[in-house]
């Protein structure tokens, strides 16, 4: 905000950048550590909820921002101040109980799960922990080079496949392009467009949060894929249809919002909600931490190509390529991710470890 010439802002965003990249990797990891199994999905869901109010309430008073081009600085003074919040509200969470099972503190452990999920779970919960560690024979951290090997490995493959499809799926081509496509019906504020779009993203994490622990994490990234495909053809025929002018800006609109709405159904929530709860709590950290950097680097590239490939091949084709992807992230969900719905980390782990599996037969 205080930013006066272009490297003092780059530099400005290279440490909110920093900030976010840890937030991501971590939330996710922490919420699946403390959530009761029960509410795990809901929980996490959750999250995504809190991110699209974030996105709206920016969006809301960035539209000030058309009319007044030192505004910026004032959105940016705004933004720092949940920052303070997060900071100080950190210094009265609890430590994970899995993580100071994982450092030896048993009492804080079980401390811990008797104010967040009852007394009545507490011996359950500390002997199931035992029990994977001592089978595991170790809780010590993993090293990198023990993501190369099995299950560990299957488990960073299926996390960095879910974002590589999340982000080919072109999630921020829409985005992106979404303005311009409101532009076509009239709505000319960009900040007016983008906040329609925020309130769907809402809508859809809200109806997220209802159906995660109910239908499972599967289900719902299987359809909301499906979903996504649907309405990028959909999007497709409204671009590419010439026969009515007014319906084919309906049918693009239509179409933006329902792909919208299906991917805060599930791929935007669940992606990041499965992987730490397939991973085992010595490798969870390393294994977000290089799901999250494959979303990161997948996303540089559709926002550095996108433009370039519309200009080359037009908006339709790549769409379809979008609504392709869409499909085959459908597919994937079916053949690869194991339902995670009601079962403890620790059960995740049990069944899908063979070594671990067979020693406890």
């Amino acid at each position: 905000a205080q930013a006066h010439s272009l490297d003092e802002i780059l530099l400005g965003r290279f440490l909110v950048g920093l900030g976010i990249g840890v937030n991501t990797v971590l939330v996710p990891i922490y919420i699946s550590e403390i959530a009761p199994t029960r509410y795990r999905g809901s929980l996490g869901a959750l999250c995504q909820i809190g991110t699209c109010l974030g996105i709206i309430t920016s969006l809301s008073l960035g539209i000030a921002s058309e009319s007044d081009p030192h505004w910026w600085r004032t959105l940016l003074y705004i933004a720092s101040a949940p920052g303070f919040v997060l900071a100080l509200g950190m210094q009265f969470t609890v430590d994970s109980p899995r993580w100071l099972c994982k450092v030896g503190r048993w009492d804080d452990a079980e401390n811990v799960i008797g104010n967040l999920w009852g007394e009545v779970e507490v011996e359950k919960s500390i002997e199931e922990f035992k029990s994977v560690i001592n089978i595991r024979g170790s809780d010590s951290e993993a090293s990198w080079l023990e993501l190369l090997k099995e299950p560990h490995r299957r488990v960073a493959l299926i996390g960095g496949a879910l974002f590589v499809l999340q982000q080919f799926a072109g999630i921020n081509g829409v985005l992106y392009f979404s303005s311009l496509t409101f532009k076509d019906v009239g709505i000319e504020s960009g900040g007016l467009a983008s906040l329609f779009v925020g309130l769907t993203n809402f809508a859809g994490a809200v109806l997220a949060l209802n159906l995660v622990d109910k239908h499972g994490r599967q289900k719902l990234l299987i359809g909301s894929y499906l979903g996504m495909a649907a309405s990028m053809f959909l999007l497709v025929y409204g671009i590419s249809s010439r026969f009515d002018e007014q319906l084919s800006q309906s049918l693009s609109i239509l179409g933006s919002l329902l792909y919208i709405f299906n991917f805060a159904i599930g791929a935007g929530p669940v992606t990041g909600l499965v992987i730490p709860e397939l991973s085992n709590n010595r490798t969870r950290g390393k294994i977000m931490s290089f799901s999250l950097s494959v979303h990161w680097v997948c996303s540089f590239m559709v926002g550095l190509f996108f433009l370039e490939l519309v200009d080359r091949f037009g908006v339709a084709p790549i769409y379809a390529s979008f609504g392709g992807v869409s499909l085959l992230s459908a597919v994937f969900a079916n053949y690869f991710i194991v339902e995670t719905r009601g079962r403890s980390l620790e059960e995740i782990e049990l069944s899908i470890n063979p070594i671990i599996r067979t020693k406890n037969k």
